[in-house]
């Protein structure tokens, strides 16, 4: 039984983790802040919040097949595509950077004589919501080889230190 909890419930149960914690920071975002950003969701923000959902469920499956225990270790075949995939999110504050640039110069683009604060602030919108896309699927999409680091050494340490085939029950 242990075996089986080590070999496939532990790795299944590690890789629902970065779903979790993709979770909770959206629910922790204010929910006014979170209205704001949908009602004034964008190109960028659609294209940052597609790419970053495509990459995050591309992670999961490689992160299940990475702490899954294989007889003499874990299958480290995919580490090389769960490294590159963590490394792609380091791209997604880029992106929400060039929406930001692209939000204010629309927004300075179109201000012409006095205007009044809330139509600043809404020309702004674009601006801060591609920041905030663009930082939030960041930090998802490092959650799965984080997970895969962390699980390893959590799935090694419950099998003291030794394979889990190598167990007695």
């Amino acid at each position: 039984m242990r075996r089986f909890v080590i070999r496939t419930v532990l790795p299944a149960s590690l890789c629902l983790v970065p779903l979790a914690m993709a979770a909770v920071v959206a629910v922790a975002i204010p929910r006014d802040a979170m209205v704001f950003f949908l009602v004034h969701l964008g190109p960028m923000d659609v294209l940052i919040l597609g790419l970053g959902a495509l990459l995050f469920l591309v992670q999961l499956p490689l992160c299940w097949r990475a702490l899954r225990w294989r007889g003499q270790g874990f299958d480290v075949s995919t580490d090389r595509w769960v490294n590159h995939l963590a490394q792609a999110a380091e791209w997604f504050p880029m992106l929400g950077l060039l929406g930001t640039v692209g939000g204010i110069l629309q927004t300075f683009g179109s201000i012409q004589g006095p205007t009044p604060p809330h139509v600043i602030i809404e020309k702004y919108a674009p601006a801060i919501t591609a920041t905030g896309a663009g930082l939030f699927m960041a930090l998802v999409n490092i959650l799965p080889a984080w997970m895969v680091i962390m699980g390893r050494e959590l799935i090694t340490s419950l099998g003291s230190g030794r394979p889990p085939a190598e167990d007695a029950s």
